[in-house]
């Protein structure tokens, strides 16, 4: 899929950022639907959907979060280098907590090589791990009360297969399955099978393709499947009809920009992109003194 910005993947890297995160964790926002309208805690409002419980093998419960201004951007194009890059005033605490609640609840994190090559270069973040940011540490051992493994395994889909897996992934024991297509490299992947990674073919050509990812991961047990990738992920999962929920934060400001991103980049979806609205939270303090919605919206 991959643009590496638009749902988190550019995470806090300095101390200074971190300890903002940790600022905010006593927050509360209000809740607009369903009614009746209340003020309600951040911190653990996403917990409360227990989105794990809600998938199985023969049919995963796929969801995905994105964050985007007003006008519909969720990253801004470098005119100079063509790269993606997601403006600071678009992110907040608060939605990087949300984000930690839905990544808690997930048996498998589906990414893809463009970020961990972008990991690997020190430009964006890490956030292949359930508590190792100091705004998630509390989801550590909730993850544990709830039954899960310790940490979710990862599904890296990739056309080039160029790309490091993190030391972290190692040292937290977290199963990894690299998904290309049929027409990948064939001494790639030789390579990383040789490494003791499995390379699974899940589209034509050298993509990955939803309609054949989702049920491969199902069919390796996965029930929660979390999608952390970008908009050409999304839009070939939407297409399958395999995404069930989509979160989305929106910011209340105009980004504009000359380039730049959107969530679904492919043709015009019809019918397959009509969702239901679930829940709307919203925050009046957010990025730069403009408020940001919390919305979450069922697609089944």
């Amino acid at each position: 899929m991959f643009l590496l910005t638009g749902n988190r993947c550019s995470a806090p890297q300095t101390a200074d950022f971190t300890n903002y995160y940790v600022a905010d964790m006593q927050k509360q926002i209000f809740r607009l639907y369903p009614a009746p309208f209340a003020e309600v805690p951040l911190s653990g409002l996403y917990l409360q959907h227990r989105v794990f419980t809600l998938g199985s093998p023969q049919k995963p419960f796929v969801y995905a979060n994105f964050l985007a201004s007003l006008d519909g951007r969720i990253a801004l194009e470098d005119l100079h280098t063509g790269q993606p890059y997601l403006p600071k005033s678009l992110t907040t605490p608060a939605d990087f907590r949300l984000f930690l609640e839905l990544e808690a609840q997930a048996d498998c994190l589906i990414t893809h090589g463009g970020y961990l090559r972008a990991l690997a270069e020190g430009r964006l973040g890490n956030i292949l791990q359930i508590g190792t940011h100091p705004s998630g540490a509390d989801l550590v051992p909730w993850r544990r009360q709830q039954g899960l493994a310790p940490q979710p395994a990862i599904a890296i889909a990739s056309a080039s297969l160029d790309f490091v897996i993190p030391d972290s992934v190692r040292t937290h024991r977290q199963q990894v399955f690299i998904f290309t297509g049929e027409g990948a490299d064939p001494d790639k992947v030789t390579a990383w099978r040789k490494e003791g990674y499995p390379v699974i073919f899940a589209g034509r050509d050298t993509l990955v393709e939803g309609r054949r990812l989702i049920p491969i991961l199902g069919e390796l047990g996965f029930r929660s499947i979390y999608l952390i990738a970008g908009p050409a992920m999304l839009d070939t999962v939407v297409r399958s009809g395999h995404l069930q929920r989509l979160y989305q934060t929106i910011t209340h400001q105009l980004m504009g920009g000359e380039a730049f991103r959107t969530m679904v980049p492919g043709p015009e979806l019809g019918p397959a992109g009509h969702l239901t609205l679930r829940t709307l939270h919203y925050d009046p303090a957010g990025p730069g003194g403009a408020g940001q919605w919390f919305a979450c919206f069922d697609n089944q």
